[in-house]
């Protein structure tokens, strides 16, 4: 089984929710009891192996490039600037010139989602998977949306977020992409991977969800930004 060893992390959000805590830096760059998100998300990346990463970047961009530079925790650095708003489909499709190999991670630069890399890596090379979905389980999908698999964790469907509620898999944000399968379609400069590529074509193409319980966190809102600096203590 080929390794994968790139990853692509989406780092060019603006933070709109964060702003009452987090002002005048890009989202993931909010500082984590000293450090910032990226930097924990970057070491956990190269802890297991990837040793390239594109960094999409677009909002106060050079806030990142600044302290990453082009080398960092041992992983070359490259990045994928946007001029002006692509989308998360736009921006990964941007960065994904920038990667040599066919299967590439791709993550939430505003979550940690804590996965075996690995592991994702065999599920996807053994079910011949064009797309793999890391999701997980959760007490309450309405704030996420939810995600539909079948017995062979064939993804099936997709609902809205705030269309249903309980318990139910959702979007863990985390991607490993096939990039020859996903750049056999034609979308307009800026989309959504999401609505656009996922929602969409699902039946295209073998999409699967592994489910994985790991440690998963989303910065995106003050609570859980507050969280994340408690819960880091002791994980880091």
């Amino acid at each position: 089984m080929a390794k994968v060893t790139e990853a692509i992390l989406l780092a060019g959000g603006f933070g709109t929710r964060l702003q009452s805590v987090v002002k005048d830096i890009p989202k993931p760059m909010a500082n984590i009891n000293g450090k910032p998100f990226l930097q924990y998300l970057i070491e956990f990346y190269a802890k297991q192996g990837i040793n390239h990463i594109v960094l999409s970047v677009g909002h106060l961009h050079h806030v990142i490039q600044n302290y990453f530079g082009n080398h960092y925790a041992g992983v070359s650095i490259s990045y994928a600037v946007e001029d002006h708003p692509l989308g998360t489909g736009g921006a990964i499709r941007k960065s994904l010139e920038l990667t040599k190999t066919n299967d590439v991670f791709v993550a939430n630069g505003d979550t940690l989602f804590a996965v075996d890399l690995a592991l994702i890596a065999q599920f996807h090379d053994n079910n011949n998977a064009d797309i793999t979905l890391v999701t997980r389980r959760v007490d309450e999908v309405s704030r996420y949306g939810s995600i539909s698999m079948d017995n062979n964790y064939r993804i099936v469907g997709f609902k809205e977020k705030n269309s249903t509620s309980g318990k139910g898999y959702i979007n863990g944000g985390v991607y490993l992409i096939g990039k020859k399968f996903f750049n056999s379609f034609s979308f307009p400069e800026k989309f959504s991977i999401e609505k656009d590529f996922f929602e969409k074509h699902f039946n295209d193409g073998v999409f699967l969800g592994k489910p994985c319980s790991n440690y998963f966190i989303d910065i995106g809102i003050p609570e859980d930004y507050a969280r994340a600096k408690q819960e880091f203590l002791q994980m880091f």
